[in-house]
């Protein structure tokens, strides 16, 4: 097994002996920017969908501002008003403006001077964000240990996001000792909020026996739940249980369809074997599968 490792592409490595190999689990970090893709190995930026009113006598929330009149000066310009006061929520609000250059000029280290005023006030998801800005070096020097600082804070507090970033430094042994149960442990306190990432990479650690005992029906378990999220690495992984019958009873038919739905989202792997799958496939099997395809989709 390949050890895990942080950055692009990174894999846990299984080679099965057969035609297909079955790459396991990028670790990353949740992203949570509001309509604001990352990439997998990316720490995560909270983003709460919350709308706060500010209680300087201002009526308009964000959702007035930002959905209504897309004025994001003018909702900076009350953010800043509030966060000046020392509200945490607007200090949150204020920082994420920064961080993502609305109604402000893009700014990593105004972004992080926020989140901190916010996170030294107890604010759940400025913690976790500051914690962000120190994995990244973003606006402050990187610093690992500092990162799992406020990772931890936050993850005590419930914060799927952060708990998932935990995970994600113990299980690479950074800013902290290498520890598979412990990243197991807030992995699976991130997956059982719904945390699609957590869900896949607790089906990882199963699957490769880190941390935990190795188990394959579990390891489907979580995949599974990653993959009705849509989580394209979780459909490649549930797609290759069922080609092996690892976890669940071998069958090509569930196999090409979990391939498919992952080759659609342009994972390479899945589309390679979704074309060896094929050529092991009845005309029969590959149609049924084809409906399961459009029937999820259609679900979904």
């Amino acid at each position: 097994m390949v050890a895990p490792t942080i950055g692009s592409g990174a894999f846990f490595g299984i080679s099965y002996p057969a035609i297909i190999q079955y790459p396991l689990g990028a670790t990353g970090y949740a992203a949570s920017y509001d309509n604001m893709p990352t990439a997998e190995e990316e720490p995560a930026l909270t983003s709460d969908p919350k709308s706060p009113v500010l209680d300087i006598g201002l009526k308009k929330t964000i959702s007035d501002f930002q959905t209504l009149s897309h004025d994001y000066a003018e909702a900076a310009k009350w953010y800043r008003k509030a966060a000046e006061q020392g509200h945490a929520d607007a200090q949150y609000n204020f920082g994420l403006m920064y961080a993502k250059g609305e109604g402000v000029i893009e700014d990593d280290a105004e972004a992080a001077k926020w989140f901190r005023k916010a996170a030294e006030q107890g604010f759940a998801a400025a913690q976790n964000n500051l914690g962000y800005m120190y994995d990244k070096g973003d606006g402050v020097t990187e610093d690992a240990v500092e990162a799992v600082k406020w990772y931890r804070k936050a993850a005590e507090q419930g914060v799927a996001d952060a708990q998932y970033n935990l995970g994600v430094m113990y299980d690479n042994g950074l800013g902290v000792a290498e520890d598979d149960v412990e990243a197991v442990k807030w992995y699976r306190r991130a997956a059982e909020q719904g945390l699609a990432k957590a869900q896949y990479n607790l089906g990882v650690m199963y699957d490769n026996g880190n941390g935990v005992p190795e188990d394959d029906t579990e390891a489907v378990k979580w995949y599974r739940k990653a993959a009705e999220q849509g989580y394209a690495q979780a459909q490649y992984n549930l797609g290759m249980a069922y080609y092996y019958g690892h976890g669940v009873p071998e069958d090509y038919v569930e196999s090409y369809m979990w391939l498919n739905l992952a080759a659609a989202q342009g994972d390479e792997n899945a589309k390679h074997n979704k074309g060896i799958l094929s050529k092991q496939m009845t005309k029969e099997q590959i149609t049924e599968a084809q409906r399961l395809y459009q029937e999820w989709l259609e679900k979904h």
